[in-house]
């Protein structure tokens, strides 16, 4: 049978195929070999956010080693790596995988209905040649987090008075001439971080404009240079960066937690080092404790390096108002500007604007508690992506993608046809954030994305290594109601 056709029926189809969708594909086909997926893709390319994103310096917030799969080892001697090296390896993988046979590119799903009496998911899908309608017994989610057509939009005052570029790195133009040009990037988080050493080698001078200050971490990027690299094969030795580096991160994170005052000294200590002369600290003083915002890196130091060039420098007050040419701040400054760059965040959106509806009655998706940080309250055979806000998002997606696989593999031994997340009855459950983070649009985003619960299979992940744990050997039953396949 043809697909599309009404009685052709997928095993699984994976909406996306950035690092989320070729992590599911890819445990799909090695534990469920016989399973006939596919992969469906709205753009033209492999690589989600790496295809999408183009402002100048675009590059991973966490190291490669982690950010890349365990089964395809990052092999490049740098840990931290531009967005079309990203981009490149993840079309590498697929093909290498032969997961890229199973992707179907310029297919978005416009609605997803859930039949309670076919229990099958009817997708309905643009494709190139016109709508098409597909059929999966099971749905899995790997839009990412955040809205791909919408950017965030920043609440600054007099922000329309503007007659420069306003431009937001989410969609960042082709033509841009920045070049001799005063540039001004609101914001303090990663991607200004990013954009201020990369914007400063053409501009006349860019200004990083923040509320309050972000933790900036500066970090050697050159990997493959240690003695494990003349020891052992290529393959091995890039395998044990990855689990050195995963160690790393959750030493740092628990350190940063548990000694916040020890670990601001240390990060700030190290920041004083690199300033220029007559460059305050206050600039570099978060109010929050490390952690409760993810800390930003610098390769090799580039961020600090602008400024002792006196190609950019920082400001921190709040905008009291924009007018046509220049930015006025409740300190009394004035920065003009002939481009403003606002890189304040991201906006959320869960199942990349899919009207999910079951029994042709819509849902939201977020507004439900999530099963182990990969299913959702109530609506049965679908599974979403989440990465980690404390370590890379692939490591997230890999408990996420584990756990899924040994599901099915459970239900298609039990012969279930279909599997559902049901609160237990009796017991009240308190809400908590699935991603526990302070930064400003993740708290405005907080009823556009699932929650996690205070008990069982719903509490919130914990680390890498315990989720994994977890994924391949905790249990698949608990909180769960599976119906059996029809005679």
């Amino acid at each position: 049978m043809k697909e599309g056709t009404p009685n052709h029926v997928h095993d699984v189809i994976i909406v996306g195929a950035g690092i989320s969708g070729i992590s599911a594909a890819h445990h799909i086909q090695r534990t469920l070999p016989s399973s006939e997926f596919l992969v469906l893709e709205g753009r033209e390319n492999i690589g989600g956010t790496w295809d999408l994103f183009r402002y100048p310096g675009i590059r991973s917030d966490t190291d490669l080693h982690t950010f890349g799969f365990g089964w395809q080892p990052w092999q490049e001697n740098r840990a931290i790596a531009d967005g079309d090296a990203i981009a490149r390896y993840l079309r590498t993988t697929a093909e290498v995988d032969g997961i890229y046979s199973h992707i179907r590119f310029q297919h978005r799903i416009i609605a997803a209905n859930w039949s309670s009496v076919s229990e099958l998911w009817t997708l309905e899908v643009e494709a190139k040649g016109g709508r098409v309608e597909l059929h999966t017994k099971f749905l899995i989610l790997g839009t990412g987090y955040y809205d791909y057509k919408e950017p965030l939009h920043a609440e600054i005052p007099g922000l329309s008075n503007f007659r420069g570029d306003l431009i937001h790195p989410q969609f960042w133009p082709k033509d841009l001439d920045y070049a001799g040009k005063r540039v001004v990037v609101i914001g303090s988080g990663a991607t200004a971080i990013t954009l201020l050493p990369n914007l400063a080698k053409k501009a006349s001078h860019v200004t990083m404009l923040q509320r309050s200050p972000t933790y900036i971490m500066s970090i050697d990027n050159a990997t493959g240079g240690s003695w494990i690299h003349k020891l052992l094969p290529r393959t091995w030795a890039f395998q044990l960066d990855r689990w050195m580096f995963m160690w790393m991160i959750i030493i740092l994170y628990n350190f940063c937690r548990l000694f916040p005052e020890r670990s601001r000294a240390s990060l700030e200590g190290a920041v004083a080092k690199q300033l220029p002369k007559g460059v305050s600290m206050d600039h570099f003083r978060p109010l929050y404790k490390p952690w409760d915002q993810r800390v930003c890196f610098s390769p090799n130091g580039d961020f600090f390096e602008s400024l002792r060039e006196g190609r950019a420098h920082v400001e921190t007050a709040h905008i009291k108002t924009v007018t046509s040419d220049s930015l006025i701040l409740h300190n009394g400054k004035t920065l003009e500007a002939d481009i403003i760059v606002t890189a304040t965040g991201l906006k959320f959106c869960i199942g990349g604007h899919i009207r999910v509806t079951m029994d042709d009655e819509e849902i939201n998706l977020a507004d439900r508690y999530a099963w182990n940080s990969t299913m959702l309250q109530d609506v049965p055979n679908l599974a979403f992506m989440m990465g980690y806000v404390n370590a890379s998002w692939t490591l997230g997606v890999e408990t996420s993608s584990q756990l899924v696989c040994r599901l099915l593999q459970h239900m298609r031994r039990k012969r279930y046809s279909s599997v559902v997340p049901r609160l237990p009855k009796g017991v009240p459950m308190e809400p908590r954030p699935i991603w526990d983070l302070n930064a400003t649009y993740v708290k405005k985003a907080q009823g556009s994305i699932p929650r996690c619960g205070n008990i069982g299979p719903w509490r919130g992940r914990t680390n890498y290594f315990v989720d994994l744990w977890k994924a391949r050997y905790g249990s698949i039953t608990k909180d769960l109601v599976f119906r059996a396949v029809k005679p």
